[in-house]
């Protein structure tokens, strides 16, 4: 394979892509062409914020073809164009051959979410202290274990297990909430997001790790439940706040997560109305907020 790399203004970026895409590149990806040096910008805002800006000063933008025949008729083709002004070919590369599955999983190593609870990827074996493992590899729904709102979620279900409980996962993503109260005892588990994909995510990572539990869109949730789970982010947590409330029983914990450390007053004062949360975990700016009914 080859690698053709464009120097790019940020007006031109969106229609050299397309350009590229349309002459056949296998992929188009867009690099800071100042990262590293004095003039990098940060371009991504904090979750549920919108962006500083829609793109950097100056890009890279890089095709990827099969052929160098292909990429060298692209630089060409695309060099007299009109929207490639101040736009500049960088040249053309040969890209190794690599074992990318491979590559992929050498980036994954277990989890610890407790000394004795682990999230491990189906290419390792589990640590040897591992007592309650997870199987679940990454590129699935959001949820690997990998950030800290997972980590905190799955350390306040080993703390507090479940046991015999019905539980809702609101907002499952891969599932793997739900497969932590299911492995921590829980009688019945029900998992629901807006999105379907996450829905046979949830229920593919279920059936490979041996639980059982409901998976569906969010009007298949109903009645109470002794713990129900969010993790989700700051906004829609607030919006949510009568509807995840009105699902826990009497005696039962709400917990959530997604939620920025700067952003506690905000939910609990979303929150006032149905119940008292509390911020019972923090890590990496991240907390998770926590309430007994």
């Amino acid at each position: 394979m080859f690698e053709l790399r464009l120097l790019c203004p940020e007006e031109r970026v969106e229609p050299v892509s397309d350009a590229l895409e349309a002459l056949d590149a296998l992929s188009v990806s867009v690099e800071d062409a100042d990262a590293q040096t004095p003039a990098e910008q940060a371009l991504f805002g904090e979750p549920g914020l919108p962006p500083p800006k829609e793109g950097w000063e100056r890009s890279v933008v890089i095709a990827l073809f099969a052929e160098e025949a292909q990429a060298r008729d692209a630089a060409q083709l695309i060099a007299v164009q009109d929207f490639f002004e101040d736009c500049k070919v960088l040249g053309i590369q040969g890209v190794p051959d690599q074992d990318w599955v491979r590559l992929t999983q050498s980036q994954f190593e277990p989890v610890q979410i407790t000394p004795s609870f682990w999230i491990v990827p189906t290419w390792h074996e589990p640590p040897a202290q591992a007592r309650e493992v997870i199987r679940l590899d990454p590129g699935l729904a959001f949820g690997t274990g990998t950030h800290p709102t997972t980590r905190m979620c799955l350390r306040w279900i080993a703390q507090h297990p479940p046991a015999q409980q019905r539980v809702l996962d609101y907002g499952c993503g891969s599932g793997i909430l739900a497969i932590g109260a299911a492995r921590f005892g829980a009688a019945a588990v029900d998992a629901v997001d807006i999105d379907e994909a996450a829905v046979r995510s949830t229920e593919d990572n279920a059936r490979a790790n041996g639980v059982q539990l409901a998976a569906g869109l969010p009007d298949q949730a109903s009645g109470r439940y002794d713990t129900v789970l969010a993790n989700i982010l700051a906004t829609p947590l607030k919006v949510l706040a009568p509807l995840l409330c009105a699902y826990v029983a009497p005696g039962g914990h709400l917990v959530l997560a997604g939620i920025l450390s700067r952003q506690a007053d905000e939910l609990k004062a979303a929150y006032a109305p149905y119940a008292q949360l509390q911020v019972s975990d923090e890590e990496d700016g991240w907390i998770l907020m926590t309430a007994a009914f």
